[in-house]
């Protein structure tokens, strides 16, 4: 035997060893498996994103009582003819009073209704905010399962070829083959084992993607993910769009909004309606009777001079709800188009899946195990082997 063909076949036998290492320390007890409804579930409890729209929609809440309340009432003093000494005790006319600001009838409620529904646009918002980190923490799961897939497939292609090495070794030994199959053999094991860290990289991003959506360090340690339950039954488009309508979140925000922007135009045209004061107020006066008093002012909202941004503010409300709708039917039209792009390419999927699962795989298998009895019998060359065993590894 020449030495540079020792020399491959040492290289090869330290890569079958170091791949039995790695599978050896790879192994520890088995843990519980990473269900895919567990995950969404703590990601709904701790992702901080989540947590940071609950406190906006919590803060939202807050805001309908405050806007419900009149203004603070104001207590005042006034002291006339006071003495050039500033003795007050001896001021002619001293005036106590305490006055409170009344909208116009409907006004506060109006405003109240407005902040209640901004608090239901947040909430709606925190739903929208659930259902994007969920979807996330779906995808990376998927991410994370197929990197462990592709590492066991993988493991399973090292094998193959080891299974490859012996044979083309046996055979070379004894006579009846060449050494150039076993350096091919050597070669596309070397092949495998350097794409093996590539792979094992992928699997590591995707478990530090996912621990970043469930709150924890990214270095933090995963359980292998289950395989995730088949396809549901399948429905039909139009009741798949309907469900869209009504569950996107983000469609039910936009829907508030059309309502809080009639509220708006309800509560602009109420600020051409006056507003009143009512103050009492109690007279004391030096060397004269005491007594009460009351006042009543209003605001003159329809004045010529202030009425112009009153008209503003009623068009501002209407052009707000004009837009809202727009926006609404935007949004609508698109997620109708996501809906029927996504069943079509489910359904494409679904049936390359079941190509693959009933003919492409089955028919690669059964033409490697033709190649290797084969070759094993001297019926066709090594390079055939391989071809065969590329086409395998590449469905």
């Amino acid at each position: 035997m020449c030495a540079r063909l020792r020399v491959f076949i040492a290289i090869a036998v330290c890569a079958i060893g170091l791949g039995r290492g790695i599978l050896l320390a790879g192994a520890a007890p088995a843990a519980e498996p990473l269900r895919l409804d567990a995950v969404v579930a703590e990601a709904l409890k701790q992702n901080p994103e989540i947590e940071a729209a609950r406190h906006r929609w919590k803060a939202a809440q807050e805001r309908a009582p405050q806007a419900a309340a009149l203004d603070d009432p104001e207590a005042k003093i006034e002291f006339w003819n006071t003495p050039e000494n500033l003795d007050i005790t001896r001021t002619g006319n001293t005036i106590f009073g305490l006055s409170q600001r009344f909208p116009y009838p409907g006004k506060l409620g109006l405003k109240e209704r407005v902040a209640v529904q901004e608090a239901e646009m947040a909430l709606s918002l925190l739903r929208a905010k659930e259902r994007e980190v969920a979807a996330a923490v779906k995808t990376v799961f998927f991410e994370l399962f197929f990197a462990h897939k592709a590492i066991e497939v993988h493991h399973q292609q090292i094998d193959i070829l080891k299974d490859f090495f012996a044979v083309a070794n046996a055979r070379f030994r004894a006579g009846k083959g060449a050494q150039v199959d076993v350096l091919k053999a050597s070669v596309e094991l070397s092949k495998l084992f350097n794409e093996l860290p590539v792979l094992e990289q992928q699997r590591e991003s995707a478990k530090a993607k996912l621990n970043v959506l469930l709150n924890r360090a990214p270095q933090s340690s995963l359980a292998e993910p289950l395989e995730p339950a088949g396809p549901r039954a399948r429905r039909a488009l139009e009741d798949l769009q309907q469900m869209a309508i009504q569950n996107r979140p983000e469609l039910r925000t936009l829907d508030i909004e059309i309502a809080r922007s009639q509220t708006a135009i309800a509560l602009a045209q109420k600020q051409y309606y006056p507003d009143f004061n009512i103050m009492v107020s109690r007279f004391q006066n030096f060397g004269a009777r005491d007594g009460f008093g009351g006042m009543v002012t209003m605001s003159l909202p329809f004045s010529f001079w202030t009425k112009p941004k009153y008209d503003a503010g009623v068009r501002e409300a209407a052009a707000n709800e004009d837009a809202a709708k727009a926006t609404y039917e935007a949004l609508k039209n698109q997620v109708l188009f996501e809906v029927k792009d996504l069943l079509v390419k489910t359904d494409a999927t679904e049936q390359l899946i079941t190509l693959y699962k009933t003919t492409i795989i089955p028919q690669a298998q059964q033409t490697l195990e033709s190649a290797r009895a084969n070759y094993q019998t001297g019926k066709v060359e090594f390079l055939t082997l391989l071809d065969a065993e590329r086409a395998l590894r590449g469905h």
